[in-house]
Formats: C-alpha cells, structure tokens, sequence
C-alpha cells in the first residue's frame, strides 16, 4: 500500500474523544528551530510510520486494539510565535486533564512542553530524557526556546521534582547554573558506566512515588539508532535504554510527550521508532491497569 493511502490518525486510534481514556494530539511547531527544522513534519510522519506494526506487541502481550485511545489531530500553532504556542498546547491539554484523560502530545520541537506542563499541578515531578540540559534562561532572544525548557519547566514545577536523564550537551554556564540550583541530571557517560537499571533505580529513589510527566527528546538515543533529529549528538541511549525507562515509570506517569524528530534528515527510521515508542507508552499504561 502507497503510504498516502494510510489513514491520517494514528494506527489504531478507532476509539471517539468522548470514549477515550488516552488523548493524543499533535503540535506540528519548529519556530525555534536553531540547527536543522522541519519537526513540524514529524506528527503526520510518526502517524503513518504508525501503520507499519502489528497490533499485538510480544513484549508487553498487549493488543492496541484493546485501548481507548482518540487521535485528536493537529493543533494549529504552525505560524504562531512561541508565546501563542505555549498557550494554544495548555489549552488542549487542560481540557483533555478535565475530562480526566491522559494526553500524549507528538512534536514538533521540544519547546511544546512547557505549555503541557503548565496544564498540569504544581506537585507533580517531570522525568525529561533528553541528550541535552536545556537549562538556558534565553536563547537566541526567545524564553521560550527549545533550548530553555527545563528551565521554563522549572518556572512552574519546583526544580527537586525535575530529573533530566541522556545529558551530554551543555552551554558551560548553562551547566553550572543547573547544577547551582540543584536539578538533577545523570549525564550519558554515566548510564554507560553503571548501567540503565540502576541509574532508573537512583532517579526512583530521588522523585519518589510521586505522579510522573515524561518528555522524551528523541535526541536522547545515539544519532546511529535515531538520525533525523533536529540536533543530533553523538554518544547516546540505546533504544533499548529508553523502552526500559518507560517500562519502569510507568505506573507513575500522568502524561507523555515525544518530541524532535526530524523527517527531513533520514529515510523514515526515526519516525518509525517514535511511532514504536508511543505504542509502547499506550500499551505499559494498559497493563499497569
């Protein structure tokens, strides 16, 4: 079947927003953009690397057919400045939490979650993979960069509930400013060195049994696994790394975003294991039920 046959939503997504337990929606924005754009793209493209997998996954012994889950579509931010973005992403997720579901937003760039997270309470704690610290206050003029969001995360959750996971890539005073207010942070080089599960077990003990938003940066896993990503670094997470870090948390989560993926720059892998990674997601929160 020619990819342009494949329906628009996401594989599977058969159930109506009314019904729905599970809310994904997408945000199709790349305003700031600073090395390679087009993660606009990246929404429609991980729906239609959507359709390339079997219903049943032998891992989880799930069956998407089985969840509850509505394709809202796209959110129309695609021309705006980030401020309006921010606010157009806090809408729809407030009222997806008011209708007491759990959203799933795809990216877009990383600047899309702020605006999710502000939907959400105060007491919540935030598990960013990301080979990135985003710690900036301002880049390139704009606070709302893609390059500040741990740092606007921070403007709305206390920064004892914030762990940053895959870092590798900092502005030096960007790193001392982060380490200054205390965010924690285990670098890459670090989760090679002790392992995944520990590190997991370390990041558990540090956030507690508190309700979990994760945001996963696709950047976070090596470029060799995942090239078309807006700013690729090299000495990353397996694939493997991150399908255990979901499986850990997720009992925890409360909400999930996947963002960064860059269609222009491979032939469709990335978009293919971004559409892998939020089955999974759907499918660990189902067999945590």
């Amino acid at each position: 079947m020619n990819p342009m046959d494949f329906p628009k939503y996401f594989a599977d997504a058969e159930t109506s927003f009314k019904d729905a337990e599970i809310i994904l929606f997408g945000v199709p924005y790349d305003k700031t953009t600073s090395f390679r754009p087009g993660a606009s793209k990246a929404p429609d493209k991980i729906r239609e690397a959507s359709w390339n997998f079997e219903t049943y996954n032998i891992r989880t012994n799930f069956d998407l057919r089985e969840a509850k889950f509505h394709d809202y579509g796209n959110i129309d931010v695609k021309n705006d400045k980030p401020e309006i973005m921010i606010k157009k992403v806090k809408d729809i997720t407030s009222r997806i939490l008011n209708e007491k579901k759990f959203p799933i937003a795809i990216g877009g760039e990383h600047s899309i979650t702020p605006g999710i997270i502000q939907a959400f309470p105060k007491d919540i704690a935030v598990l960013s993979l990301d080979a990135h610290i985003d710690f900036r206050d301002e880049y390139e003029k704009e606070s709302f960069n893609h390059a500040c969001v741990i740092r606007r995360i921070a403007d709305h959750v206390n920064i004892k509930n914030i762990a940053v996971l895959g870092v590798r890539s900092a502005e030096k005073e960007e790193f001392i400013e982060a380490k200054k207010q205390g965010l924690f942070y285990v670098d890459s080089y670090e989760i090679r060195k002790e392992g995944i599960q520990k590190t997991l077990e370390k990041t558990k003990q540090y956030l507690k049994n508190k309700k979990i938003y994760l945001t996963l940066d696709i950047d976070v896993i090596d470029p060799s696994f995942a090239p078309g990503v807006s700013t690729p670094e090299p000495f990353g997470l397996t694939t493997f790394d991150v399908l255990e870090c979901i499986e850990f948390f997720s009992s925890q989560l409360v909400g999930f975003d996947l963002v960064e993926v860059c269609p222009p720059y491979d032939h469709g892998e990335t978009s293919v294991l971004a559409a892998k990674i939020v089955r999974l997601v759907i499918e660990n929160i189902y067999s945590n039920k």
